[in-house]
């Protein structure tokens, strides 16, 4: 196996865990998969560890372990299970690995993904709420570490195979003028303002152009998920969030573009398809074959923008207006984010109330400054209680 590169997938079972897992198939002589982990599908995980073979996997609870020991006993494989934040932490850092992908949703990611960093390996970045909730914090372990950090998000990863090689000099530095985000507009991009307040989280979660878990489909759909990746886009690659302008393109064809001093615009086109910046980042600085058709230009044969409606999107300036601040306020943010989606997701408040509940923790949480991951968490917390307290209030 010599030459071949171990991968630990944190969040195999959801849809880029999966994308993951595909492009690794189609490479077996580049690629071994050390270790899975997963959540509540405890029988896709078990199905995958049947398929790839892991030397461990990872569930969130000891009954979880007991269940898929059993199941991996009748298929005869000697996977070992571990269980929680620590066993999560423990496969992102083990000196085996090679890479780690890290697409956990939400601040539970967070941890796991630092200690990738912390050991030194090749972090494929698919958790964006790391770095918008510990971006500082998350960055400066980076360059302490000399970790390999390669963005899976399609408009990070569009950007940074548009940005020149030496782009951590600073934008400025490498002739660069600005960033451009693009963004779908999800499934209510045209609905009339009026019906917002009705819409299901079916509808929220029906994706016109990409397939994706719920969390991140009503993220979509409210653009928080924009605004959260313009954070992430500002640590990433060293830039204002003046130097960020979001762009919706209803396509999804052009996943972000650089903006050049010179006039220069460059753009990364693709199908909306995650194996693509995942193929891109497994493989950097190569190129493999990541199973995704060509681009039919004749067939998109149109590309439209406009400027995102904030009225009609809260969620996006809300999200800016945290960058601007910085410290705890977008830890804050994607706090009371994450408990507004869910109660969406649980029926407890109708669609325009998610920008409601994280615009007034904003309110009432204060920004303090955030120097160890301990202040960060706390802020989280915070942030979790005032929402709970909006959510009695005003929930159904």
């Amino acid at each position: 196996m010599s030459g071949v590169q171990r991968i630990t997938v944190l969040g195999a079972t959801g849809s880029i865990g999966l994308s993951t897992l595909d492009v690794i198939a189609r490479h077996p002589d580049r690629y071994q998969v050390f270790a899975l982990s997963g959540y509540s599908r405890l029988q896709e995980l078990l199905a995958l560890c049947v398929r790839h073979a892991p030397a461990f996997a990872v569930v969130p609870s000891a009954e979880a372990a007991q269940q898929l020991r059993e199941g991996l006993a009748v298929a005869g494989l000697a996977t070992q299970v571990l269980v929680g934040e620590e066993g999560l932490c423990q496969v992102a850092s083990a000196a085996e690995v090679d890479a780690v992908m890290a697409a956990i949703v939400g601040a539970a990611g967070l941890r796991p993904t630092l200690a990738a960093v912390e050991a030194g390996k090749k972090v494929l970045l698919a958790n964006k709420e790391a770095l918008v909730m510990s971006g500082a914090l998350f960055m400066q372990a980076v360059r302490r570490s000399g970790a390999v950090l390669l963005p899976i998000d399609s408009e990070h990863n569009a950007i940074f195979q548009c940005l020149p090689g030496d782009y951590s000099r600073g934008l400025a530095q490498v002739g660069v003028r600005r960033i451009l985000l693009t963004a779908s507009g999800g499934p209510f991009r045209e609905t009339p303002m009026a019906e917002l307040m009705d819409v299901s989280p079916e509808q929220a979660c029906a994706h016109p152009n990409w397939s994706m878990g719920r969390k991140i489909s009503v993220d979509s759909a409210s653009m928080m998920n924009k605004g959260l990746e313009l954070i992430e886009a500002c640590w990433l690659f060293d830039a204002r969030p003046s130097q960020v302008e979001v762009v919706v393109h209803p396509q999804s064809v052009i996943h972000s573009l650089v903006d050049y001093v010179d006039g220069s615009v460059l753009a990364q086109l693709g199908n909306p398809d995650m194996r693509t910046p995942i193929a891109n980042a497994l493989a950097w600085p190569e190129r493999i074959d990541s199973g995704v058709a060509p681009l039919d230009l004749f067939a998109v044969a149109r590309l439209d923008f406009k400027a995102p409606d904030e009225q009609r999107f809260p969620c996006l300036r809300l999200a800016r207006e945290a960058a601007e601040a910085g410290n705890s306020a977008p830890a804050v943010l994607n706090a009371a984010n994450e408990v507004a989606v869910e109660a969406f997701l649980q029926r407890r408040i109708r669609f325009p109330e998610i920008a409601s509940m994280i615009e007034q923790v904003l309110d009432q949480e204060p920004v303090v400054a955030v120097e160890s991951l301990d202040a960060v968490f706390a802020a989280d917390q915070r942030a979790r209680q005032l929402a709970g307290q909006w959510l009695a209030h005003h929930g159904r």
